[in-house]
């Protein structure tokens, strides 16, 4: 076996770089294409309880992933019903390997799309930490201080988040608050592996300079 330490520096980084960037396997992703592979294929069949299936499958995943896109909860609501009827309407062009990967690329692009195209005042992208009947749960986070700052922080990110262009605001949920790697998230807003990171690290920066005053929230 070849000793790691041994390798060129220059092959080692490349090596890694490509590991970094290969998608993620998540556990039961291989049991659920093959459900969708089923569901789909039914579908093209004229079966539309199976794409309702499938829209119960994917509705709540895609809902979390454009509130955080789109700040207007309206307007989230709005994108996810639009991402499934292109879907609907473009199934036969799909040619897998994933049907979630699919699927999301169409939410994602459909969140992006409406938000180029309807400039409103933006509300936070966390409607979560707004709703009332949200309680935190039993522990010592349930000290109003812990609590009050908690709040406060995510309306303070939320804000900023607002506040920065669509296409960056996209590119840090999906790769810090989703966990979507580089190539994922390039396939799903059909641009290239330097945009992706140029993006992350501009929206960054401009995060950075936005919540300069406010910092002291996000340390521990």
């Amino acid at each position: 076996m070849n000793d790691p330490r041994s390798t060129p520096p220059a092959e080692r980084a490349a090596a890694e770089r490509a590991a970094a960037e290969r998608p993620k396997v998540r556990p039961g992703d291989e049991a659920a294409a093959r459900r969708d592979e089923i569901l789909v294929a039914g579908a093209l069949d004229g079966d539309l309880a199976a794409f309702n299936q499938l829209v119960e499958a994917y509705q709540d995943l895609c809902h979390s992933l454009v509130a955080r896109l789109v700040p207007d909860p309206d307007q989230a609501s709005d994108a996810v019903q639009e991402a499934f009827f292109s879907a609907y309407r473009n199934l036969r062009s799909y040619r897998g390997p994933s049907f979630r990967g699919w699927l999301t690329r169409i939410a994602v692009n459909a969140a992006m799309d409406l938000q180029r195209a309807r400039k409103r005042r933006p509300v936070s992208p966390y409607p979560e930490l707004e709703d009332e009947s949200w309680q935190p749960p039993a522990g010592p986070e349930t000290d109003p201080e812990i609590v009050i700052v908690a709040t406060e922080r995510g309306r303070v990110l939320a804000a900023a988040l607002a506040a920065i262009g669509s296409d960056q605001r996209a590119a840090i949920v999906l790769f810090d608050v989703e966990g979507y790697d580089y190539a994922e998230i390039a396939r799903m807003t059909g641009v290239s592996l330097g945009t992706v990171k140029s993006r992350i690290h501009r929206g960054r920066l401009a995060l950075r300079a936005i919540l300069a005053e406010r910092m002291e929230l996000f340390r521990s």
